[in-house]
């Protein structure tokens, strides 16, 4: 599968500082200093609807994370799958009469295309589930023939008290899994399974459902937890430096993916630091492809509004909270970016030396895209309160919007 073309990234002067970011998993900001190759993996989506603004905002997040890892100099390796047949594929299919194959590619050439607009740098790696599988079969086996999985009636299931360190990214109780389970697609009520929490590997063909094959498995498609981990482990290798995704994955399905890498490999923890981004509202509830509630970018994008302004509507929330789409959110974009048009259209300026790394600062501090944007506010207004001689600073500026934020002026 391929991803979407990358936008080139400016080159600034200087040096980034490294990231400092909020992992999950130890519940507090870390520093990441990678080596030369950043690795980063970040959940992709079940193309089963268009991009909504909550994908467009947890992908913008990961998106400055590569930016400021380019700006230290660093190359990066950024994978992503794309959950390319699941339950919720295919039963939109049935539901409206389409092939699931259809229905998958049309919505996952979208999203690219939103990508596009907004700018996101692409992956190196854009991997299907259904690629992918020759890869997960050897993998479940693996998990089977060591213990770490059992059959239940034709399904694999991954035996969570295989892992020691199940339960170290979520830190939830039983209860809690117990019922993020029942409401993300697992089946805690099964009879028979050893652990209402062990997630499937392995689903045994059904009929009317496509399934592959799955070797000593019988036929069959893989769980949702184990596809990931079969990309990022072939990919990326354990240890690699961010997990991402939005904060609905932290349980079950990072935890989980976590807890299966470990089980196949006996090294922990899978991830340096598990990141994930805040919900987006609409009124009033999380967007949802179940519930309906929802903003798509391409909507947006074919009522005439630009991409640009749409990526700082999503920048001027931090990655971590959650918040809510509304019609002021976009009018306040818009305005600021022609704002910043107007200031950088002009043949010279103040200095903005202090202006680049102000925004490296504030985006290595947890991502703090808000401070960034209130810098070049700050740089803006200032511009056009008074005559500046520096003929090089309009195209500074523009250039550090781009490479930091990723909005063209």
């Amino acid at each position: 599968m391929h991803a979407w073309p990358a936008s080139e990234v400016p080159a600034l002067p200087g040096k980034g500082r490294d990231l400092k970011i909020h992992d999950t998993a130890t519940q507090g900001t870390i520093t990441l200093a990678p080596g030369p190759v950043a690795r980063i993996y970040v959940c992709g989506i079940t193309p089963y609807d268009a991009t909504h603004i909550g994908h467009a905002a947890t992908y913008n997040a990961f998106d400055l994370v590569q930016r400021v890892w380019l700006d230290t100099k660093r190359q990066v390796h950024y994978v992503q799958n794309v959950t390319d047949v699941d339950d919720p594929l295919l039963e939109r299919a049935l539901r409206d009469g389409q092939d699931w194959t259809e229905l998958a590619e049309r919505e996952t050439a979208l999203f690219r295309e939103d990508m596009t607009a907004l700018r996101m740098l692409p992956p190196q790696h854009y991997i299907g589930a259904v690629e992918a599988i020759p890869g997960i079969v050897p993998l479940v086996e693996r998990l089977r023939d060591a213990g770490a999985a059992y059959e239940l009636e034709g399904d694999i299931y991954f035996s969570v008290e295989s892992d020691a360190h199940f339960g170290s990214v979520s830190h939830l109780d039983a209860e809690a899994m117990r019922l993020l389970s029942a409401e993300r697609g697992g089946d805690p009520e099964r009879p028979g399974k050893k652990n209402p929490l062990d997630p499937m590997l392995w689903m045994a063909a059904r009929p009317g459902e496509p399934s592959w094959d799955g070797g000593s498995l019988g036929r069959g498609r893989p769980g949702w937890h184990i596809e990931c981990v079969a990309i990022a482990l072939d990919h990326l290798g354990m240890g690699f430096d961010i997990q991402g995704g939005g904060s609905d994955l932290v349980f079950p399905h990072h935890e989980m993916g976590a807890s299966h890498a470990q089980a196949l490999t006996g090294e922990f923890p899978m991830a340096k630091a598990y990141v994930h981004a805040g919900m987006v509202a609409l009124h009033g509830e999380k967007m949802s492809k179940s519930k309906g509630n929802l903003v798509f970018v391409s909507a947006l994008r074919r009522a005439g509004v630009d991409p640009a302004a749409i990526r700082l509507a999503l920048l001027s929330h931090h990655y971590r909270a959650d918040w809510e789409w509304t019609d002021e959110v976009l009018e306040q974009a818009v305005a600021r970016l022609e704002r910043w048009r107007a200031a950088v259209s002009r043949p010279d300026g103040l200095p903005a030396d202090a202006l680049v790394e102000e925004v490296r600062e504030a985006l290595a501090n947890d991502l703090d895209a808000p401070a960034a944007l209130a810098a070049v506010d700050r740089w803006v207004e200032a511009q056009n309160a008074s005559d500046g001689d520096d003929e090089s600073a309009p195209g500074l500026v523009s250039r550090t919007v781009d490479a930091l934020l990723g909005v063209a002026l």
